[in-house]
């Protein structure tokens, strides 16, 4: 999706049946993204479905804002965007793409749930420190990110090994690096960045030798247009208003709530197999984000970014 900076609270606080919808919103439709990529490339090659579902999320997102009076990007902040949308979409979207060529959703989801471990690291080589409890869920998750590499079905993959690396290291590195950047308002720069990095992906897929052998199936169809609507328009709008309604911590909270919700699609839907390995690197890495997204409780300044 895009780097949006958090934003901590509104004026007005919302009721707890807007909040619960919300985040049963984030927490479903991005838990579900994992399968819908799977069930969708089979008709579409990975860097193609991703050019593709961005540059419609994006482009339909920014008709929408200009006609309700949304300020465009200047020259500048188009640059920014571009640059930006190399990590962001092409670097984190395409290649967990790539890897659900090689690896089940399950796994995939399982892999970019690390992503909140490298933004602390990030965080602090930035010249934010993390407090101990912040430490010691850095160490935990880091463990559960070895024990998943080192025995998994990763193992067997090396394609889907570097790409669920390089796929998480890159949002990390975007989430934080984007803070520090002149962007447009939130939806304007995700939509740019949607756009943007819809031509990388096309640029990846020419580079790669991507092509359609033949017409896509409504099945493979149908997934793809979930991904744009679902996973880019309805989950990324209730993700930004829940940065401007509660706090951090639960906004973010989706980073240990995904997972397991794609592990439970992969498995009922696509018939995905697990083995205790799988489940247990799962449990300590979201062990790891859960206490950190418990210390930033304390001090919500760094919040993580939404997912594929």
């Amino acid at each position: 999706m895009s780097a949006i900076p958090a934003t901590v609270a509104s004026r007005v606080s919302p009721g707890p049946l807007a909040v619960g919808m919300a985040l049963a919103a984030v927490y479903v439709l991005w838990g579900s993204t994992y399968l819908a990529i799977r069930l969708a490339l089979p008709g579409y090659p990975p860097f193609l479905l991703g050019a593709i579902r961005m540059f419609l999320a994006g482009a339909l997102m920014y008709v929408v804002l200009r006609r309700r009076g949304a300020r465009p990007p200047t020259r500048r902040q188009w640059r920014t965007l571009t640059v930006l949308s190399i990590f962001m979409v092409l670097l984190s979207n395409g290649l967990v793409n790539l890897a659900e060529t090689q690896v089940n959703s399950g796994l995939a989801a399982i892999a970019v749930a690390s992503m909140p471990l490298f933004a602390g690291v990030f965080a602090m080589l930035r010249g934010r420190h993390p407090s101990r409890i912040e430490w010691a869920g850095l160490v935990v998750g880091f463990a559960g990110v070895v024990w998943l590499n080192a025995g998994s079905a990763l193992s067997g993959s090396p394609l889907g090994l570097v790409c669920l690396v390089i796929a998480p290291l890159a949002w990390a590195w975007g989430s934080i690096w984007s803070r520090d950047l002149d962007l447009p308002e939130p939806f304007m720069a995700a939509s740019g960045q949607m756009i943007a990095g819809s031509a990388w992906m096309l640029g990846a897929a020419i580079v790669t030798g991507e092509r359609f052998t033949a017409v896509p199936s409504m099945g493979a169809t149908a997934a793809m247009l979930y991904l744009v609507v679902a996973g880019s328009i309805f989950g990324f709008t209730a993700y930004i208003w829940l940065l401007h309604h509660v706090r951090p911590a639960l906004a973010t909270s989706y980073a240990y709530v995904n997972p397991p919700i794609a592990v439970l699609f992969g498995a009922l839907i696509a018939g995905e197999h697990f083995s205790r390995h799988d489940l247990g690197a799962m449990a300590v890495i979201l062990a790891g984000v859960a206490i950190i997204t418990i210390a930033r409780t304390r001090t919500p300044r760094l919040a993580a970014e939404p997912p594929a």
